[in-house]
């Protein structure tokens, strides 16, 4: 996304402008240590980008900026739940609505928060009370934190993910590891499955990693750099590439988006996290960029 096509709608500080896209809030961070962009709807960061670096999170050229839709590409928060456990597949939350709750700034970068509660239309898909603060702290490092704080007056459990698309060169020139050998592969039935130290893409990647560590590391040979992941409050990892065929199908990727992107996921996928009145959980992921 070229953050110049934004039309300004009103001014935060000297880093954060409120914009919009295609009928859509954004907020605008240009920071001397990064440049970045978050769609209100969905409380979706859709670009990050390190000064002097080339961009770290992958958009695709066709994604559908629609109230309606989830964006493709950037981190879709998915919650409640993760993948198709119910309608819509990966939760609400990315459909939704985020209101501006804070936002800070200093030398080192920008600190954004977003806030998300229930409301008659999520209560519909989903019958509790609750708060989620979705918080993005911008700079040469990003750290983005969803916490989520039980507001009814009984238990309830819940699943999701932050689900990162990286900007890879050239996917067949790239690399993973750090994700540990144990998976469950979506591409076989969800059958389990043990690999190797490192995975190598040849084909379409759906994986559901579940005893990851941190960092895990995306060796983007052709970029000649390295994007380490670490995620918290999670119990799996996920990595994802469609490949060609299931690239080509889908209407908000162009025939060849494979090529240039991974997905690396903090996902809580095997133990729903149970919360009891007033408690809270935070799911987090931080992206750190090295140069070889």
């Amino acid at each position: 996304m070229d953050l110049r096509n934004l039309s300004t709608i009103s001014v935060l500080s000297d880093a954060i402008t409120v914009c919009e896209y295609q009928g859509l809030k954004v907020l605008r961070v240009s920071h001397p240590q990064a440049e970045a962009a978050i769609s209100l709807h969905g409380g979706h960061l859709i670009c990050y980008q390190p000064t002097d670096e080339q961009a770290v999170i992958w958009l695709s050229e066709k994604a559908e900026f629609d109230h309606q839709k989830a964006i493709r590409g950037g981190i879709p928060v998915c919650w409640p739940w993760f993948g198709k456990a119910a309608a819509p597949s990966h939760g609400f939350a990315r459909l939704s609505e985020w209101h501006l709750q804070e936002h800070r700034e200093n030398e080192t970068g920008v600190m954004i928060s977003l806030r998300l509660e229930d409301s008659d239309a999520t209560r519909t898909l989903w019958p509790h009370k609750f708060q989620n603060l979705l918080t993005f702290e911008i700079g040469r490092e990003l750290r983005v934190s969803l916490t989520t704080t039980n507001t009814d007056s009984h238990h309830w459990s819940y699943s999701g993910a932050l689900h990162t698309y990286f900007t890879v060169a050239d996917i067949r020139d790239t690399l993973i590891s750090g994700m540990g050998k144990h998976f469950l592969d979506s591409t076989q039935g969800n059958i389990a499955c043990e690999g190797e130290k490192e995975l190598h893409f040849s084909g379409e990647t759906d994986r559901v990693y579940t005893s990851p560590k941190n960092p895990i590391t995306i060796h983007d040979r052709r970029h000649q750099r390295q994007v380490q992941v670490s995620n918290e409050g999670h119990d799996s990892a996920v990595i994802w590439n469609p490949w060609q065929a299931l690239s080509t199908s889908m209407t908000d990727m162009a025939d060849t988006s494979f090529e240039t992107m991974v997905c690396v996921e903090a996902a809580i996928h095997e133990f729903p996290v149970e919360l009891a009145p007033g408690q809270s959980h935070t799911l987090s992921t931080q992206v750190r960029v090295q140069r070889n």
